[in-house]
């Protein structure tokens, strides 16, 4: 194969993941914007339960819980896909293109590797806790740290995406080389 046929070969695969990592982080936007809707909705049924009718809906803290960690944690996951996750660029800003191309790189790998973490505890606990109940609605207690699980999985996906984006010299981040 020719340097040519490999670059087109490599952009066709670039696109075709980043398209499905695209859709990946748009369902992950709908599912926590919902999550944000929701979690709006019940803490309104929660005042207008406790201040206008006089009986406090018991069950809001619990579900407000949940809806919490999946905003945060697949939020989480989608600020890396879209970098705009918590990332310091000053420093790799002002250093030489190759120095920082060494930055990116370390703090995809650091990314990764947290998401493993997240992803191998998130699923130790998840499958500890699922058989017991959440008080008050009834669920099963695994889903508060599923987020987690799921989160963690995202974000080692969408850091190795950014790793072999980088590796294959077809990484957009606007600060790697400029």
């Amino acid at each position: 194969m020719t340097e040519q046929q490999v670059h087109r070969h490599s952009s066709a695969f670039i696109r075709g993941m980043d398209a499905v990592l695209d859709g990946i982080a748009a369902i992950c936007r709908l599912l926590t914007g919902v999550s944000m809707v929701v979690l709006t909705v019940t803490f309104g049924w929660l005042v207008f339960g406790r201040y206008v009718l006089n009986s406090t809906p018991t069950w809001v803290e619990q579900v407000a819980l949940l809806l919490i960690m999946v905003i945060a944690f697949i939020g989480a996951a989608v600020g890396v896909h879209e970098h705009w996750h918590l990332s310091v660029t000053t420093l790799r800003s002002s250093v030489a293109p190759r120095v920082r191309s060494v930055f990116v790189a370390v703090t995809d790998l650091l990314l990764a590797g947290f998401g493993i973490l997240m992803l191998w505890y998130g699923t130790q606990l998840t499958m500890f806790k699922w058989g017991s109940n959440i008080p008050l609605i009834q669920m099963p207690e695994g889903l508060r740290s599923l987020p987690l699980t799921v989160g963690g999985g995202l974000i080692l996906l969408f850091s190795l995406a950014h790793l072999l984006r980088l590796v294959l010299g077809r990484d957009p981040r606007s600060d790697i080389i400029q």
